[in-house]
């Protein structure tokens, strides 16, 4: 067969490239949609924040929010569950990188400070609608919850081998009491003296 101009041959495109451009696309209107959620829950609760409310804070129409989530309840639970997860592995990797306890512990606060100020909207919604989950993403949010304080009381029990695991989850739960109460009391994107003083505050409760 003869080549030539007019053959109504094709010019080749670069699919992986477009794909991976898609996705990523896709993958930033989906963080949109959570960020938006979270505030819209935050600032409402989760019973009077309809689909159509979700899709105009984030720019797209209600029905555009079903090509990411199936349901409202699945938005809620992919905020409380990506926001776990992101903990707990988060704290996992500051606990392997920093060797010994001292600075695990250390490092685990700021690393905590940080979570808190940067997300106060999904400290509220964690606070107020977590009920609201379907059953099996409540436990699951759950476990992470409890596979991150065990991050904690794993670093505690390394600095204080004389106390019981018990006392140690209880120090644990009590310092995330404190740096949860932040959305309540500040501003996200907090002064750096505010992260110092959250920080020396939860030391000496987990310390003393």
């Amino acid at each position: 067969m003869a080549s030539g101009s007019g053959t109504g041959t094709t010019p080749p495109t670069d699919a992986p490239a477009e794909a991976t451009a898609r996705a990523r696309a896709k993958a930033e209107r989906r963080t949109e949609l959570l960020r938006a959620a979270a505030r819209l829950f935050a600032e409402r609760g989760f019973p009077r924040v309809s689909l159509d409310d979700l899709g105009a804070a984030a720019g797209v129409s209600g029905p555009a929010v079903y090509r990411h989530f199936a349901s409202k309840q699945a938005v809620l639970a992919a905020v409380l569950l990506d926001a776990s997860e992101g903990l707990r592995t988060g704290g996992a990797a500051v606990v392997e990188a920093a060797g010994g306890a001292r600075v695990a512990l250390e490092r685990l606060v700021a690393f905590h400070v940080e979570f808190a100020l940067a997300n106060p909207d999904v400290i509220r919604v964690q606070d107020h609608d977590l009920d609201s989950l379907a059953e099996t993403d409540r436990h699951a949010v759950r476990a992470l919850q409890r596979q991150y304080v065990e991050l904690w009381v794993g670093v505690l029990a390394r600095l204080r081998p004389e106390e019981a695991r018990a006392a140690l989850r209880t120090r644990a739960h009590a310092t995330f009491g404190l740096l949860n109460s932040t959305p309540y009391s500040d501003r996200p994107g907090s002064s750096a003296t505010t992260r110092s003083t959250l920080e020396r505050m939860a030391l000496a409760a987990l310390t003393a």
